[in-house]
Formats: structure tokens, sequence, C-alpha cells
């Protein structure tokens, strides 16, 4: 299955990013890639697409990353919602404390028939 990527390329804390088609299958971090459609720089917010590509491609069935997802929404290539791209805490939330139980009253012991 085909999937459009980001393809990191850049030096330490210069992050700039491919927009590839790939394998799934393949590493996100290198592997082949079957074709680059643009290229995204998270620094200076510079972003180019060959939107036409980017349309064949997913006329042909690929799906795109939930940020590639975003980008292409920001870009118009697709409508539709945001996808968040960073998973969710499976951990409670702090900031909304279970309501307090309230407290058990203890049985009162039964009381013996006063004899007169």
């Amino acid at each position: 299955m085909l999937v459009f990527r980001l393809f990191r390329v850049g030096k330490n804390n210069q992050p700039s990013y491919k927009i590839v088609v790939t394998d799934k299958r393949n590493p996100s971090k290198g592997g082949r890639f079957v074709e680059q459609i643009g290229f995204y720089n998270p620094i200076t917010k510079e972003k180019v697409l060959n939107k036409e590509r980017a349309q064949y491609w997913l006329k042909q069935g690929v799906q795109p990353s939930p940020t590639v997802h975003n980008l292409f929404i920001k870009d118009g290539i697709l409508e539709g919602k945001k996808i968040p791209s960073h998973k969710k805490s499976k951990k409670a939330p702090a900031a909304a404390p279970a309501a307090p139980a309230a407290p058990a009253e203890a049985p009162k012991p039964a009381e013996a028939p006063k004899t007169e």
C-alpha cells in the first residue's frame, strides 16, 4: 500500500522534509520512495507542492499521513477537517478529578428493647 509521508532531511536542529510517495512498509527515516512531490520546512514555514501529482496519486488511492493530510487541507488539495497528528494520552486527565464519593454512614448498632 502506498502512502504520502514526510521524509526528513537536513542537519541536527534544522529539520526539512521531502513529501514523498512510498510503500507503507519502507522505513520512514530512510528507504526508497516512488516519487517526491514537494518539500516542507517547518522552521521557515516554506512549502512547495506539485498539486497535479498529489491529486494524481490521491486518485490512485494513496493515503496521506495525518501531517501530510493537514498540509494538503491547508494548501487546498483536500477538503475536510484536520486530523490530530499526535496521539492522545491514555492517562485520565488530572485536572478533572472524579466526584468525591459521599462518606459511607456507619450502620447504627441495633438497640436492644428496654425491659421495665
